[in-house]
């Protein structure tokens, strides 16, 4: 099967990747490993989320908000497209602090991000205690103020996915599952990549697997230096509309349940929950909202975050293999917008942009001098 650009890696960044291709009127097709993938899209929070965003790369923050202005009509243009609605919401988020050493580290964030984006622009807010009593009621006694940004807002991940999918096959593109890349070799000017599923060629690759991107980079010239970080998630049975907003560490789905997360572990490829991570997962939130210790947890699970050495993106392009692209983040719901409305018109050009070289992997090479 030939295409203009085969994208490998159907989770939620490959597929907006994808997506954004097929819309600009590219055949794509997407070589997907399946489900037995280590995926990042499953483990998501669902937040589309601003504040804090970039604080020592201006670069990330305004890409971030960049994507942000864009999720409004992107979610709309999905679900006029596909039927699917992603859930997403845009009443501004809301970052809990509870002691006043988290408070004053947040606030100084928020202080440098208005200083160096303009407070007007970025919006920032600083809330003491009593302002946030004023816009999330039944906070505990712990509480000691937040940061609330108005650019902030959520989304369920798995509606994003279902919808992106829909989407990319509508546009015409093609889904290959249990197609894991095992090799990638040039095909004339264009590439070959050989999976179980049979060998499928293109003129375009972009390589938007995950973790995965480490192993087959360097068959197109590319370093991709990307490690797993665990992040465990808590879902609790449906609860009466309680959160007229997200928070960092808290957010209230459209069906009510209660997603509870923000654990950083870095444990390889271990994607087991862990009794002792949960436990102090749900103690956070419990001091956040109290009443949320008469609420059950029905689910949990674990999934890796896809990490580069600064926590930023890794965008980049081959030199080597004219036509091979590499596409890196750990917010795939975020970037979401950026990653199908602006990242995927330049790969259809053939180049990224000048606005992306700060994501390159040549940072690295400075950061190490």
């Amino acid at each position: 099967m030939t295409a203009d650009t085969i994208v490998i890696g159907g989770g939620l960044v490959g597929a907006a990747i994808a997506y954004g291709i097929a819309r600009e009127g590219e055949s794509v097709t997407v070589l997907d490993e399946g489900d037995v993938a280590f995926r990042a899209s499953r483990g998501n929070f669902g937040l589309v989320w601003v504040q804090s965003k970039g604080l020592s790369m201006p670069e990330y923050a305004r890409w971030t908000r960049r994507s942000a202005d864009l999720w409004p009509g992107f979610a709309e243009t999905l679900c006029e497209e596909t039927g699917v609605s992603t859930n997403y919401y845009k009443p501004g988020g809301a970052h809990i602090c509870l002691s006043e050493e988290e408070f004053e580290e947040q606030a100084g964030v928020i202080r440098r991000m208005n200083q160096v984006h303009g407070a007007e622009h970025y919006g920032g807010q600083i809330l003491s205690r009593a302002e946030l009593d004023d816009i999330l009621p039944g906070l505990g006694p712990e509480v000691v103020g937040g940061t609330y940004s108005p650019h902030d807002g959520h989304a369920s991940p798995l509606y994003l996915m279902r919808a992106l999918h829909a989407a990319f096959l509508k546009a015409g593109g093609q889904y290959q599952a249990n197609a894991r890349a095992q090799e990638i070799n040039r095909d004339g000017e264009g590439f070959a990549v050989t999976t179980p599923a049979g060998t499928f060629k293109a003129a375009k690759i972009v390589l938007a697997a995950g973790l995965g991107n480490r192993r087959l980079g360097p068959m197109v010239g590319l370093d991709v230096p990307v490690n797993p970080l665990k992040g465990q998630i808590l879902v609790t049975e449906r609860a009466r509309p309680f959160l007229s907003m997200p928070t960092h560490v808290v957010r209230q789905t459209e069906e009510g349940s209660v997603l509870i997360g923000d654990s950083h572990e870095d444990e390889g490829f271990d994607t087991r929950s862990k009794p002792r991570v949960m436990a102090e997962i749900a103690a956070r939130a419990i001091r956040a909202f109290p009443f949320l210790k008469d609420l059950r947890v029905v689910r949990s699970w674990a999934a890796l975050r896809v990490m580069s050495a600064d926590g930023f993106p890794i965008y980049q392009q081959s030199e080597r293999q004219p036509g091979a692209f590499a596409i890196n983040c750990h917010s795939g719901v975020t970037l979401a917008g950026a990653h199908a409305l602006a990242l995927a018109p330049m790969i259809v050009r053939g180049r990224l942009e000048e606005e992306l070289s700060a994501f390159s992997v040549r940072r690295f090479d400075v950061q190490a001098r």
